[in-house]
C-alpha cells in the first residue's frame, strides 16, 4: 500500500505541494473546504463576466516555470504569458497620472521630471534591488530555517548591509528621493506583501525591480489558468481531490500516523495518513484544529502577530468599456500615512483610501462579454473591522464616489453585475484569521526564521506551507514554499 499524504487546501500551496509529493511515488490526497479549487485564486463567473477573486499580478515568471521544470514540463503546456507592455497606471492626489511602461529607458526619463537627477539615481536603485533580488533568490528564498543561526549567518551578517535587511524600506527609499510620486511608486508594493513602508525591511525594495524593470506579465485566459494548469499536473500524477471538506480537527493516531477529521455535506469523516501538510490557514490550524497542548504557538502568540491586511474587494461588470483606465491601476493620497494606520495602528475604514483597481479585460477577453469591462477595485484595510452589509454597502458607496472622483471617470452608471467580498468572506471562505486577506505581514521580526514554523513541533507527520511560513506571502512565494516544504516531508517519512 502507497505512503498517504494528506494535504489540506487546494489553494496554490496545497496543489503545488500535493504534485510534488505525488511526484515523488506518494498517494496524495487534497481536501478542500470550498466546491472549486485554487483558494484566494478561486474564480467567480456571472452573466458572462469571469473574475479571478484574488491574486491578480503575475511577477518573477521564472519561479513558475522552474516549478513545471521539476516535472519535465513547461510552463506552456499548462497556459500561456503575455508580457504587459503598460505595467500600471498611478493616479495621484495632486499630480497629473503617470504610466510605468515595459520602457525602462522611458520610466527613468519619468523619475527625471520628478526631481533632477532621478533617472540615474533610480537606475541605481533598481540596480541594487536586482542585486537583492539575485542573491535572494540564490541564497535565501529556497530553504528552511530552524533556528536564528541559520539565518543570522557569516554570509547574512556580511551582506546584511548591502541587502538592508535591518533598515526598513521607507528611510531607504529616501535615500534616493524626495519626491512623493517617486516614493510611492518605490514603496507602494508592501501592502501586496501585508506590511506597510514605515515597517517592512528594504530588502523588500527588490519588489521594485520586479514591477520596473524585470517585467509584469499576465496569464492568457486570466489568473484561474494558473490554477487550472496545476490541477491538470496533479490529476497527471494521480492526486485527489476531495471537494466540499471542511477540515474540523487533526491529530496522532497510533501507527505512527496522523488523523484529520473533517465534514462535508453535514457528515463527518475522517482520514488517516501517514503525513499532513497543512496548506490553508496556519493560526485557525494552531487555534482550532489541533489540541491547545498541541498547537506550535499559543493565543497569546497570534494575538499579538502584526497581521497583514484585510481586503474591502468589488468585482464589477459593467456593460460598456472604458478606454481611461489600463489593465493595472493604483491611486495614492498624498499623505498616505493615514491609510496605513487605519491598517496597523487605528483599526478603522481609510477615509481618503488608496486603492487598486484592475481592468483585466483590457488584456483578458474571456473576463468580460466584448463590448463590456470587467472591473476589480481593491481597498486594503485592517482584518477584524466589523462587516454588516449594512457597513459594507455603505463604504461600497462611499468608495466608488472616491474612486470616480479621483480617476474622472464614471463607473456607477455602467454596472450591471456586482459583488463585494471582505472580512468576512475571508473569514467564512477560507478561515482566515481576523479575516486577514494574506496571512501575516512582512516585518523584520516576522521574516524568514521569524515566520511561522514549517514542522510541528507536538504532532509528528504534521508540516505546513503557504503564504504563513517562509518565504511568506504572494503566489510565487506559495510556490517556493511547497519546494521546501515537499524535501522535509520526504525526510521525515524515510524516517
Amino acid at each position: 500500500m502507497k505512503t498517504q499524504i494528506i494535504v489540506i487546501g487546494a489553494g496554490f500551496a496545497g496543489l503545488t505541494t500535493a504534485a510534488l509529493l505525488a511526484k515523488e511515488g506518494y498517494q496524495v490526497t487534497i481536501l478542500e473546504k470550498c466546491d472549486s479549487p485554487g483558494g484566494r485564486a478561486r474564480l467567480w463567473e456571472k452573466d458572462g463576466f469571469a473574475f479571478d477573486m484574488g491574486p491578480s499580478w503575475y511577477l518573477m515568471p521564472e519561479v513558475f516555470d522552474a516549478y513545471f521544470s521539476l516535472f519535465g514540463k513547461k510552463r506552456e503546456q499548462y497556459y500561456g504569458l503575455e508580457k504587459l507592455k503598460t505595467h500600471y497606471t498611478v493616479y495621484f492626489e495632486r499630480h497629473d497620472p503617470v504610466r510605468i511602461t515595459s520602457d525602462f529607458e522611458q520610466t527613468k526619463a519619468l523619475f527625471e521630471t520628478f526631481e533632477s537627477g532621478g533617472s540615474q539615481r533610480l537606475d541605481s536603485y533598481i540596480q541594487n534591488a536586482k542585486y537583492k533580488y539575485d542573491t535572494a533568490m540564490r541564497d535565501f528564498l529556497y530553504r528552511e530555517y530552524r533556528h536564528v543561526f541559520q539565518f543570522l549567518n557569516k554570509r547574512l551578517m556580511t551582506e546584511g548591509l548591502r541587502l538592508n535587511i535591518f533598515q526598513a524600506l521607507d528611510p531607504y527609499v529616501g535615500r534616493y528621493f524626495s519626491d512623493v510620486r517617486a516614493r510611492q511608486i518605490l514603496e507602494y508594493a508592501m501592502v501586496f506583501l501585508g506590511a506597510s513602508p514605515t515597517n517592512a525591511p528594504a530588502l523588500y525594495s527588490l519588489i521594485s525591480y520586479l514591477d520596473i524593470a524585470d517585467g509584469v506579465y499576465f496569464p492568457v485566459g486570466g489568473m484561474y489558468t494558473i490554477v487550472e494548469g496545476l490541477v491538470k499536473l496533479c490529476g497527471e500524477l494521480g492526486v485527489s481531490i476531495e471537494y466540499g471538506e471542511d477540515v474540523r480537527h487533526i491529530d496522532e493516531r497510533p501507527g505512527p500516523a496522523v488523523a484529520v477529521r473533517s465534514v462535508k455535506d453535514g457528515r463527518k469523516r475522517e482520514y488517516a495518513a501517514d503525513a499532513v501538510v497543512m496548506c490553508g490557514d496556519y493560526a485557525h490550524a494552531d487555534r482550532e484544529l489541533v489540541d491547545p497542548s498541541k498547537a506550535n504557538y499559543s493565543s497569546s502568540y497570534w494575538d499579538k502577530a502584526v497581521l497583514a491586511p484585510s481586503m474591502f474587494i468589488a468585482y464589477m461588470g459593467l456593460n460598456k468599456e472604458i478606454p481611461e483606465l489600463t489593465h493595472h491601476n493604483l491611486y495614492f493620497s498624498h499623505d498616505w500615512t493615514g491609510h496605513f494606520d487605519t491598517i496597523f495602528k487605528k483599526p478603522s475604514w481609510p477615509e481618503n483610501p488608496c486603492f487598486y483597481l484592475s481592468a483585466a479585460s483590457k488584456t483578458d477577453r474571456r473576463a468580460a462579454p466584448a463590448g463590456k469591462e470587467n472591473l476589480f477595485l481593491l481597498v486594503p484595510t485592517a482584518p477584524g473591522l466589523s462587516d454588516t452589509d449594512e457597513v459594507r454597502e455603505a463604504y461600497y458607496e462611499k468608495v466608488l464616489r472616491h474612486v470616480e472622483r479621483r480617476l474622472g471617470i464614471s463607473i456607477r452608471p455602467f454596472i450591471e453585475v456586482k459583488r463585494l467580498f471582505s472580512q468576512r468572506d475571508f473569514t467564512e471562505s477560507y478561515h482566515a484569521f481576523k479575516g486577514t486577506a494574506l496571512g501575516m505581514a512582512h516585518t523584520l521580526r516576522q521574516t524568514a526564521v521569524f515566520r511561522p514554523a514549517m514542522r510541528s513541533k507536538k504532532i509528528n507527520g504534521l508540516f505546513y506551507a503557504g503564504q504563513y511560513t517562509h518565504p511568506g506571502v504572494g503566489v510565487p512565494m506559495t510556490f517556493i514554499a511547497s519546494q521546501v516544504v515537499a524535501p522535509i516531508v520526504r525526510e521525515y517519512l524515510k524516517g
